[in-house]
């Protein structure tokens, strides 16, 4: 869920009982979702259910993650990031630690669902992605640390969710977190500013994920050259080979724009596709060999035939009824 560190922030076992200072509600832990250096997620369950709890030692963290939360749910549509529960403090041990509760997301994490569904739920998926991160950055936020594991896929019908916002970052100031694979920074040495081209930066480095589930390391600078040849070595990323390599360029200048192109170029493919099965339909008959041509022609030549016969034999009976009728008639 979030990015690992050496040294967990926190360690408190399943069962432990939390108890808001202020609030007075109660949380059980259930188990342990995932950890950062800015705090702690687990699974919880409360007087209203399964919960997403975040902790933390740094009360600013916290303040900062649930302003994001609360803008979120103010943009209109399906929000990308969970809904925000309760926000409290929990004495323990004569120590205090903030923390929020959130909606809990069940599903596959991006990566894991399209590896079970199939690749072809990617260019679906990664729509939707972008229509969310087009509201959000209209609401002046940037994303910041997109990567497969912190979205999740929920549904039937099918939907994609982020759920780890500790990265969203106002625009114009820096990015707060980011994992390398996906920052332009580590990549192609562009700036960390928090602006809608960076998280798009970071989505044409998904869909790169998605054919590359290991991922690999930079070699050398690690610059656009190595990307290229990484997409143009993947047959699963050829219908997305424009839109990455433009993304990767910032030639995007916002996610509604790069939607299009992706479903364009989704639409094109399966124009050639279809295409190239007519083609290749058509080539079939044609390269019939002679003898299984006239085969067929001999067959319908042979129905016609018979249709023909069926339809003489007919008019003679009816000729034959009509004068045995003239003849009982004299």
């Amino acid at each position: 869920m979030m990015n690992n560190t050496s040294k967990k922030p926190f360690n408190f076992p399943a069962g432990t009982v939390i108890r808001g200072k202020w609030y007075k509600q109660i949380y059980t832990i259930v188990k342990e979702l995932g950890y950062g250096a800015n705090g702690m997620v687990y699974l919880v369950q409360g007087a209203s259910g399964y919960l997403a709890l975040k902790m933390s030692d740094s009360n600013v963290s916290i303040t900062s993650e649930v302003n994001v939360l609360k803008s979120f749910s103010k943009v209109q549509g399906t929000p990308l990031g969970p809904k925000l529960h309760q926000v409290d403090d929990w004495e323990t041990r004569g120590v205090i630690i903030h923390f929020y509760t959130m909606e809990y997301i069940q599903g596959m994490n991006l990566l894991s669902f399209v590896q079970s569904k199939g690749p072809s739920w990617t260019g679906v998926l990664i729509a939707q992605l972008l229509s969310d991160l087009e509201r959000i950055h209209r609401e002046g936020w940037v994303f910041g640390d997109l990567k497969p594991e912190n979205l999740i896929v929920t549904g039937p019908p099918y939907r994609i969710r982020c759920i780890d916002v500790g990265g969203t970052t106002i625009q114009g100031r820096a990015i707060k977190e980011f994992t390398e694979f996906f920052d332009r920074g580590y990549w192609l040495g562009g700036s960390r500013k928090a602006e809608p081209t960076y998280d798009l930066f970071s989505v044409g480095m998904i869909l790169i994920n998605l054919a590359y589930p290991q991922r690999f390391n930079k070699s050398g600078t690690g610059n656009m050259q190595q990307l290229r040849k990484a997409i143009a070595s993947k047959d699963q990323l050829s219908k997305f080979q424009s839109t990455i390599e433009k993304a990767l360029e910032g030639s995007f200048r916002t996610a509604g724009e790069m939607r299009i192109h992706l479903l364009n170029g989704l639409s094109h493919g399966r124009s050639a596709h279809s295409a190239g099965q007519a083609v290749k339909a058509a080539s079939s008959s044609a390269a019939q060999p002679a003898s299984q041509r006239s085969r067929v022609q001999k067959q319908q030549r042979k129905k016609t035939s018979h249709f023909l016969e069926t339809v003489l034999v007919v008019m003679i009976v009816s000729l034959l009824y009509v004068l045995y009728i003239y003849g009982e008639l004299m």
